[in-house]
């Protein structure tokens, strides 16, 4: 570890509370998708033994939402992602010091944490859930962290404090969300065709869609409109491009509606 990041762990854990709400965290499920598998972005931190979803404390002056689309960004580079607040987290004991590595985190700072610290007592995490594109992110751990990397959903390592039950609970809503929000535009890329975006909903939505009747809804509702152009695939038949109605989509995203 080097000696800024030292610096930068001591001054949290010693005047953190300057800056930061004690008592009161967000964490943040962040789903990719990416060839035909939904992903969720977590962090290694550097002293707590699990992965975890990337979270932290609220600044004084933010809001709930604000801290949450600083935590995406920071972590994934990417500005004005779909987040949705979904579910507080408030089990008594719920940050329980047993997978906090105290010793460790001497040998690492040289800081012994003292048990009047701001960062003791019982926290409450705010959950939020975000969509973004695993192309264009780009994973970055923070001080606190060794690591930010990509996971399967249907293959996460075991993960600290309560966050499988948020990742359950994230993944839970942004499936019922998904109905009513179209969420795709920025997971898949510009054009695309009809085969393409019904993996998408059926990986998004863990269900088996019907091969027809979905893409016809998303054609009647005007949220996809199809193009001149078509894919290249040789002797085949060559299946249409489609995009999304850019106008009907930020109506949509604004007002939701009923994709099934």
């Amino acid at each position: 570890m080097s000696t800024m990041d030292t610096q930068k762990i001591r001054d949290f854990f010693e005047k953190g509370y300057l800056e930061y709400r004690p008592n009161v965290t967000v964490d943040c499920a962040i789903f990719g998708y990416h060839e035909g598998e939904l992903q969720v972005l977590l962090v290694k931190n550097k002293v707590i033994t699990r992965w975890c979803l990337p979270g932290g404390y609220v600044r004084r002056e933010e809001n709930l939402d604000q801290a949450a689309a600083r935590v995406t960004i920071e972590r994934t580079g990417i500005g004005n992602l779909f987040l949705q607040q979904f579910k507080t987290f408030g089990e008594p004991k719920r940050t329980e010091n047993h997978v906090f590595d105290s010793e460790r985190f001497f040998e690492l700072t040289g800081i012994r944490v003292d048990k009047n610290s701001w960062l003791y007592g019982e926290t409450i995490s705010i959950g939020f859930y975000a969509i973004t594109d695993i192309r264009n992110a780009k994973p970055e751990a923070d001080f606190l962290s060794s690591e930010c990397a990509w996971f399967s959903v249907d293959k996460l390592p075991k993960l600290g404090f309560d966050h499988a039950e948020m990742v359950r609970e994230a993944l839970h809503m942004m499936r019922i969300h998904l109905y009513h929000y179209p969420i795709g535009k920025n997971l898949l890329p510009e054009k695309f065709t009809l085969k393409e975006i019904k993996q998408f909903y059926e990986v998004m939505s863990g269900k088996e869609l019907h091969a027809s009747n979905f893409p016809g809804k998303l054609l009647s509702l005007g949220l996809i409109v199809k193009t001149n152009e078509k894919r290249s695939i040789g002797a085949h038949r060559s299946p249409a491009y489609y995009k999304f109605d850019k106008r009907m989509y930020h109506e949509a995203l604004k007002d939701g509606l009923v994709l099934v």
